[in-house]
């Protein structure tokens, strides 16, 4: 950031104006204002005894884009109820106080939308403010000074925001709110880094960053950037990743870039850790291994960068991160290859993605609690454990009219296991019973219905129960 100086004209009548306004006694404006606080929607919090998220929205500006916010809010509630809203910001907007809010509010589902304008750090401190965080169910940051942002940390806000996603509600955010949700932050609280000064010096006094401010499940070893194609900030997310790397950010030696484009991308992502896009553009980028070459005052040199783009409706599992689907760039000497934003994907990694596994996560023991896998990358597994004898497990997905699904269980000999498909009301659309601890299970359906509609997977124990894993092969045609 640079500092600004007034003219000296200027300065020459701001001191006229103060010298005037001792004289009739009015008092001068704090350097910074207080806290400020503005809500929409209900007086009144939502009540409920349980969230069903978390669930997260990564944006490439800083408005909210209606298509991702809408699957949080539903995430999170379940499709039932209504939930709360803060909004943090850290300067006022022209226009509308709350432009984030005037989105929010409008949308099913959101019982309150609050914006609080925080100016200075020890603002993260606001008794009212923490107690409004805890009290919602998603915090959305809005686009601004990540940096000032990332002075939160240490301060009451962060374990507030914290505590939101622990109960099952959301995070996100757009431009520097985008920044401040990945576990290594791009803080820019020197100067703003280009792709080509980045390059040029991956240690740059402007390529400075903030760590240990929020974790996000499943998304671990992530540095966000924003207005990615707009602005050609591939280059400089490849800096990003070879510092991570290179001065141990991450862990296992990875780091993964996270480029949202601007003008409505945005990345929902949901409590197993799928990311769907909405908009054009986003990309994730994999460095890998340590840098050939990143050294204070020298260019990079890094092979071999990772990169997956996802275009409208394009989906990456960050819990079952793909090891295939990827195009590869490289930097020399600070020269980046042509065509950084575009690339055909390696062959002979398997399929797109590699396909999926995605592991049960508990609670899962109702349709209501159900692991969702609807999007996943074919071919997909799905595994866990009936440890108890009352355990079920519920996975959802979508079936289009015409579409097959045909589910093979391996089944541990520990128990007897019993497998379900269901119909969106829980009827039994296909069984397999087969009798014996250990028998394999084998089933499949075809919906004949118009439209999609969403489906169930259920394991059960007809008899035994045990830690040892059952794995399902979940193919769609």
């Amino acid at each position: 950031m640079t500092a600004h100086t007034l003219s000296r004209p200027l300065t020459s009548l701001l001191v006229i104006m103060a010298t005037a306004a001792a004289t009739l006694g009015v008092t001068s404006e704090p350097a910074h204002a207080a806290a400020d606080r503005i809500r929409l929607g209900s007086a009144s919090d939502a009540t409920r005894a349980s969230w069903s998220g978390p669930a997260f929205t990564m944006n490439g500006d800083g408005g909210v884009v209606a298509a991702s916010m809408t699957k949080a809010v539903d995430a999170i509630r379940a499709n039932t109820g209504t939930l709360d809203v803060v909004v943090l910001a850290g300067s006022a907007p022209s226009g509308s106080q709350t432009p984030e809010c005037d989105v929010i509010t409008g949308l099913s589902g959101v019982n309150s939308c609050t914006t609080w304008t925080l100016t200075a750090a020890s603002d993260g401190n606001n008794t009212q403010l923490n107690t409004d965080i805890r009290n919602a169910e998603f915090v959305y940051f809005a686009g601004g000074d990540q940096c000032r942002y990332a002075a939160w940390k240490g301060t009451a806000l962060q374990a507030s925001v914290q505590s939101v996603v622990a109960k099952g509600g959301g995070s996100g955010g757009g431009s520097a709110g985008l920044h401040i949700n990945s576990s290594v932050v791009y803080d820019a609280c020197t100067a703003g880094a280009t792709s080509a000064g980045a390059l040029a010096n991956p240690y740059d006094k402007s390529v400075t960053f903030t760590t240990g401010m929020f974790d996000w499940p499943h998304y671990g070893d992530t540095v966000n950037d924003s207005h990615f194609v707009a602005r050609d900030r591939m280059g400089r997310t490849m800096a990003f990743i070879a510092r991570a790397v290179k001065d141990g950010l991450t862990t296992q030696g990875k780091a993964w870039g996270v480029g949202i484009d601007e003008g409505g991308s945005s990345l929902f992502i949901d409590k197993n850790g799928l990311a769907t896009l909405s908009g054009s553009n986003a990309y994730v980028v994999l460095g890998d291994h340590q840098p050939e070459q990143a050294v204070a005052g020298k260019p990079l040199t890094y092979s071999d960068f990772k990169i997956w783009h996802l275009s409208g409706g394009g989906t990456f599992d960050f819990k079952n991160r793909p090891t295939c689907g990827y195009y590869k760039r490289s930097v020399t000497n600070g020269v980046t290859q042509s065509n950084l934003y575009n690339g055909t994907p390696e062959t002979g990694c398997g399929s797109q993605g590699g396909g999926s596994t995605v592991q049960e996560t508990e609670p899962n023991d109702s349709r209501a609690s159900a692991d969702d896998v609807s999007g996943r990358t074919q071919p997909l597994t799905v595994t866990g454990a009936l440890t108890t004898a009352s355990d079920r497990d519920y996975f959802a997905f979508t079936l289009a009219s015409g579409q097959r699904v045909t589910t093979t269980c391996t089944v541990p000999d520990a128990y007897d296991a019993d497998v379900y498909l269901l119909d969106s009301s829980g009827g039994t659309v296909a069984r397999s019973v087969n009798d014996g601890r250990g028998v394999d299970e084998s089933v499949s359906y075809t919906r004949t219905a118009s439209g999609s509609g969403t489906y169930y997977l259920e394991l059960e124990s007809y008899s035994g129960s045990g830690t040892a894993a059952y794995s399902c092969g979940l193919a769609l045609s």
